[in-house]
């Protein structure tokens, strides 16, 4: 893998115990585009081979991450640090989502900052030294019934809004198929659809069939079909057509007795 962008955040966990925990962060890091990790005294040294299992192949966190003896020291070259945690008391750091977070750390890339996200150990959290050294507490929104999330899915969230900001759009299509009917393609349904409904009766009191047509019009444009569907639905309507003149016929041999 490349090296880690100067533009994307930097991600800090301090003190984490579970070698597991730190592979699943790896790979969710890798899931949103973030590539550097920052461990601050990992509990049971590091490297740890088990990282590398649970990362599923995301290694290039891990391979790249560096151990620090301090938050103070793994922040240091960073200029916009949040510390992702609930609200601490003794603190009146502002209080933010993760999505107005990830706004905030595109807004001060965008000026060349460096940046970071900072996680507190699984059993403890964040202690209140070291989210007094960033320069905002992100809270997550969770159900307050519940409020446990592991290491992995907190990391998870805020990387997601990281990079849901940065591309706010949804992935394209797995396949691209063709393009929409043209204006000349979609009248001539319309039409084909309402000369048949006509025949069948279905536009009645005729002073509404002005606003009927309008109606269907709208609903079926909404679907923005392609030539091929016009083609498919013209065949449709053709088909019902030409039952209905089947079922009328067989109707009118049945009154004169004829055989079917």
């Amino acid at each position: 893998m490349s090296e880690a962008s100067p533009t994307v955040p930097v991600v800090i966990l301090n003190a984490p115990q579970l070698a597991e925990n730190i592979g699943s962060v790896a790979r969710v890091m890798a899931n949103f585009g973030l590539s550097e990790l920052r461990l601050v005294n990992p509990r049971d040294g590091w490297p740890q081979e088990r990282a590398w299992a649970s990362a599923s192949g995301a290694d290039w966190p891990l391979n790249g991450a560096r151990v620090f003896a301090s938050v103070a020291e793994a922040i240091a070259d960073l200029t916009l640090v949040f510390a992702t945690t609930a609200r601490p008391r003794e603190l009146t750091l502002p209080v933010i989502t993760p999505r107005q977070g990830a706004a905030e750390l595109h807004a001060a890339a965008a000026e060349g900052q460096r940046t970071g996200l900072l996680f507190g150990g699984e059993r403890a959290g964040l202690e209140t030294q070291d989210i007094a050294l960033c320069q905002a507490v992100v809270t997550i929104p969770i159900d307050p019934r519940f409020r446990s999330l592991n290491l992995a899915q907190a990391v998870a969230i805020n990387a997601y809004e990281w990079q849901a900001t940065a591309a706010d759009r949804p992935p394209p299509n797995f396949r691209e198929g063709p393009g929409p009917a043209t204006g000349e393609a979609l009248l001539g349904l319309y039409e084909h659809l309402e000369r048949e409904l006509e025949t069948a009766g279905f536009f009645h009191p005729p002073e509404k069939t002005p606003n009927m047509i309008q109606n269907l019009r709208s609903a079926l444009g909404k679907a923005r079909f392609t030539d091929q569907e016009v083609r498919t639905l013209r065949g449709v309507v053709t088909a019902l057509s030409r039952g209905r003149g089947k079922v009328l016929e067989k109707i009118a041999k049945k009154e004169k007795g004829e055989p079917k």
